[in-house]
């Protein structure tokens, strides 16, 4: 195998591959990248078993063939050399040798036919989408998914398809996020599939702003090209809970506050928060919000809100954090808070109808 190219050629659709790649690795030839040359392409494939990767870039192709290299190493070889370097590579028995001017580095190969594929998936469904819809999505709502809960269809994304609109949900038991796109699909009957956790961060970093993605689903994956780059992840096979009975439909008291405001007085009072549970109450009573924290060390914080509001006096704790990340997704000047009882959970939107909307379930305090 024998090709050149430029060095942001091959560098470019490294960088889009190799985060799949994990620090420690069951199997040897999951450190690799799998190199593909053949008509003036080169496929660069990473996988972890889960997700995969593959990259494609124009090249000059004296020998197709395929091989498998260390891929960090790799990476870390082609990033170092100068811009607008010309990057010869020769693959030679169990050896491949990468140059540019004077630079020489040779690498230990494994064979190609090592390494793990998924090349048919059995696609079932196809629907097409603007990157920035699916981008959005993904942003609203994937810091609600769980890590490493034992509900192992926490541990991913919510993909809901009908024929009106592509909704995402996440949750981790304590809280939940939800966003949708109206999009016309020709998906008559409702489809639901669970990404995992580390694909849709991979998704996250891929999707742009340019075009629309094709989005293909299996029973067991989901496939979307973007541009140059081919995603393939499995999905979680589990029941995802019904999120819609998780929802408030009408809360009873119904708050109009300041995003920035509110965002930047919880972060004050998060300061004295108990820093394992970092729980905070919420206080309401007439013409005012009152957030207080207390620690461990006996000390305080209280910040008081003032705001349109006349019903009766309530308090209910929360986590923190949960809030701030709920405030962070909301684009909007103000923030609707929704509130039933002291043991209730919190409805954060924009104010009006919106295609966003976030749960924080309450804490003991």
């Amino acid at each position: 195998m024998k090709f050149s190219a430029d060095r942001e050629a091959i560098l470019t659709s490294l960088l889009s591959v190799i985060g799949v790649i994990e620090r420690r690795q069951t199997m040897p030839v999951l450190a690799n990248v799998l190199l593909s040359a053949t008509n003036g392409r080169l496929a660069i494939t990473a996988t972890d078993l889960e997700v995969e990767l593959v990259a494609v870039g124009s090249i000059d192709v004296e020998q197709p063939g395929d091989v498998t290299v260390p891929g960090r190493k790799f990476a870390d070889i082609i990033r170092a050399l100068p811009e607008k370097a010309v990057v010869s590579f020769n693959s030679d028995g169990d050896r491949a040798t990468v140059k540019s001017g004077k630079s020489r580095f040779t690498l230990a190969t494994l064979p190609a036919g090592d390494f793990p594929s998924l090349e048919d998936i059995n696609v079932q469904q196809t629907i097409r989408i603007p990157q920035t819809e699916l981008r959005r999505l993904v942003e609203k709502t994937q810091f609600s998914m769980a890590q490493q809960d034992v509900r192992y269809y926490l541990n991913g994304l919510l993909l809901e398809i009908d024929g009106k609109e592509v909704r995402a949900v996440a949750t981790d038991g304590h809280r939940l996020a939800m966003s949708r796109v109206a999009f016309q699909t020709d998906i008559n009957s409702t489809s639901q599939i669970i990404v995992p956790r580390k694909a849709v961060m991979e998704l996250q970093r891929l999707s742009g702003t340019e075009g629309a993605v094709e989005i293909a689903i299996s029973t067991n994956h989901v496939r979307i090209q973007f541009g140059g780059v081919r995603f393939t992840s499995k999905l979680i096979d589990g029941r995802f809970p019904d999120y819609g009975r998780v929802v408030p439909a009408n809360p009873t008291k119904v708050l109009l506050v300041g995003r920035e405001v509110l965002r930047a007085a919880l972060s004050r009072t998060a300061i004295l928060s108990n820093e394992k549970f970092r729980g905070i109450r919420v206080g309401l009573k007439p013409g005012a919000l009152v957030l207080q924290a207390h620690n461990p060390e006996q000390e305080e914080a209280e910040e008081e809100l003032e705001l349109n509001y006349d019903g009766e006096e309530m308090e209910i704790g929360f986590n923190v954090n949960y809030l701030l990340d709920a405030l962070g997704a909301i684009e909007t000047p103000d923030v609707e808070l929704g509130f039933t009882d002291a043991n209730s959970s919190c409805l954060l939107h924009a104010p009006g109808p919106a295609d966003s909307k976030y749960v924080v379930m309450p804490m003991r305090l």
